[in-house]
């Protein structure tokens, strides 16, 4: 019982930290997006973003060796055997040593080539686009060896250290916002060399802060090739969907390019960076319980598993459905009076992209799950084939159909309906959880709460006179009455109510007493 409520105590902690760190990084984001954006233009910033985007599609090797190498440093950290973390942590950065050599050799060769014939780039800005590419690839690669030292801190849920380490970045951001639009050379190419100096800072103070404070990282590489074959096989089931992630990501991103150009580009950026500002408020969350995921499922625990599982699912929904839903009916004026500019097509693609977002929260912890557990080859196979359709058949309406560029974004979602019915076919008997009570649990709420919930906001919305910010805020008051009812009424169960009640009471009793005092 003082364990469980010591991982609780933790956990929320974690997850304060944690939104401390993304509330600030979301004002900055959203404040240096708008700048970005009016000083290199519509053309310039979908050229960032597709050209940028290339050497991502190596993320599928990143997010691999990544997953592998979160999944063995918290369970060996579960274990509590410091020999054999240190043996693991070193294993694990000598691949990523290796890796990030690949990542700079692919780049400047297949990367490299295609980036320079395939893509629709104006012929005067090649130039730019080429000092774009190469610092992607650099920043790729330092990505990669830095991955060791972010997984060795999840792992201990030091939250804390992300959140300062993000301010840093954050404030660094807004220093680039404001050299950009000073210095008098290429806006394009400044950004860049900017962008790239920030995440090199950003690597090396994580790796300093893990070799100060945890005792495993203050090793040199090691090569155990029992341990390394083990590794590989892991990540060798996990490249698969991952390879799937990139290809729907970045892949798309491509055709659209080929097919529309960069200005649409730029709009499915913008729509994308709301999405990931939005989806920060759940991956946060979601980041505090996946280290216990797996630690419960290591020490045998699977009735913490099974309750933290659940837990994650509805409260991630429940958090992006409380944002997404004034955005998805209030997205044109909330884009004007963001960004001023609003690409053509971006409002469409803002809202679908929030469709996608709610349906990630689902994913996320059943994918922890099956990473705790190891076994893998027939998750992977299938969940990776499933998600890796999205592309052909994106480019096969493209090609034949002529669609217009909204209808990729409808293929994904419903490849991820069926890919999310897939996962829990076949994670949930490896975790002795059954579809029955997954269903009643999670699955049945949240489709009571995605459907009752717009109601009374759309016939809100569509009652309103015209757009302006009054309209705008009244809307996203209604969203958020609606939410919470709905959430409080059909999505939480009688414990969880009494939990949401007793901290909602604590809080303003604090509140109260701030004021008598005052």
């Amino acid at each position: 019982m003082h364990i469980q409520t010591s991982s609780n105590a933790r956990i929320a902690k974690n997850t304060l930290l944690l939104y401390f760190r993304m509330l600030f990084m979301m004002a900055v984001s959203l404040y240096t997006s708008r700048v970005v954006l009016n000083t290199l233009g519509v053309t310039d910033f979908g050229i960032n973003n597709v050209v940028g985007g290339v050497i991502t599609l190596l993320g599928f090797l990143t997010g691999s060796l990544g997953a592998a190498s979160s999944r063995y440093i918290t369970y060996d950290l579960g274990k509590g055997d410091m020999a054999v973390l240190k043996r693991t942590f070193g294993n694990i950065l000598s691949i990523h040593l290796l890796l990030a050599v690949l990542v700079v050799v692919f780049g400047e060769t297949a990367g490299l080539w295609f980036m320079s014939t395939q893509l629709q780039i104006p012929p005067e800005r090649a130039s730019a686009a080429m000092w774009v590419y190469q610092f992607s690839v650099f920043s790729s690669a330092m990505a990669v060896v830095s991955v060791p030292y972010n997984a060795t801190i999840i792992a201990h849920e030091r939250m804390s250290a992300f959140a300062y380490i993000s301010i840093a970045d954050a404030v660094l951001k807004l220093l680039i916002v404001y050299l950009l639009v000073v210095i008098p050379y290429d806006k394009l190419i400044v950004y860049s060399i900017l962008f790239f100096c920030i995440q090199t800072l950003d690597n090396v103070l994580y790796a300093v802060y893990c070799s100060k404070h945890f005792e495993e990282t203050r090793t040199r590489p090691e090569y155990d090739g029992k341990q390394f074959r083990e590794i590989f096989a892991f990540a060798g089931w996990t490249m698969n969907g991952n390879l799937a992630a990139i290809g729907y990501t970045q892949g798309l991103n491509i055709l659209l390019n080929m097919f529309f150009g960069p200005a649409v580009n730029a709009a499915r950026g913008i729509a994308v960076q709301v999405q990931t500002v939005c989806q920060r408020f759940c991956v946060n969350f979601q980041m505090a319980l996946n280290p216990q995921l797996t630690k419960s499922y290591a020490q045998g625990d699977l009735a913490t598993m099974h309750s933290l599982l659940a837990r994650s699912s509805k409260f991630s929904f429940f958090i992006l459905l409380f944002i997404a839903m004034p955005l998805m009916l209030e997205a044109e004026f909330a884009l004007k009076l963001w960004l001023g500019i609003v690409p053509e097509h971006t409002v469409a693609f803002l809202r679908l992209v929030l469709i996608t977002g709610l349906l990630y929260t689902l994913s996320n912890p059943i994918i922890v799950s099956v990473h705790a557990t190891g076994r893998l080859k027939k998750f992977q196979i299938v969940e990776g084939t499933m998600l890796l359709s999205i592309v052909p058949i994106a480019y096969i309406l493209l090609k034949f159909f002529g669609i217009r560029p909204e209808y990729v974004f409808v293929v994904h979602i419903v490849v991820e309906l069926f890919t999310q019915y897939a996962r829990l076919r076949i994670v949930l008997p490896m975790v002795g959880l059954r579809l029955g009570d997954y269903c009643r649990q999670v699955a049945a709420p949240l489709a009571a709460v995605a459907a009752l919930s717009p109601i009374v906001p759309l016939v809100a919305y569509n009652a309103m006179p015209g757009s302006g910010l009054a309209p705008f805020l009244a809307v996203c008051t209604v969203c958020a009455m609606s939410v919470a009812a709905a959430v409080i009424t059909i999505g939480c169960t009688k414990a969880e109510r009494g939990f949401i009640f007793a901290k909602a009471g604590a809080a303003l009793e604090r509140i109260a007493k701030t004021f008598r005092r005052d």
